[in-house]
């Protein structure tokens, strides 16, 4: 069961990654001083992509208890 807990990591690190890059992206917007709706507009792309990667971290830890609850 090794296997699923190093999976998972991975799988968790992505997901991280991911976050990390989108809190990235909105704090650049910020300060480019956009105007209230490029800044909304900017928003609204990244909040699909936040949801994405916090779904794959969540997924990617479930896999580390899966691994060790069956190991």
């Amino acid at each position: 069961m090794d296997v699923l807990i190093w999976l998972g990591t991975g799988v968790s690190l992505v997901g991280l990654a991911g976050l990390v890059w989108c809190i990235v992206r909105v704090w650049k917007a910020r300060k480019a001083g956009l105007s209230e709706e490029a800044l909304r507009a900017e928003l609204q792309k990244v909040v699909p992509l936040n949801t994405g990667a916090l779904l794959l971290s969540v997924m990617g830890l479930m896999i580390v208890v899966l691994g060790i609850a069956l190991g």
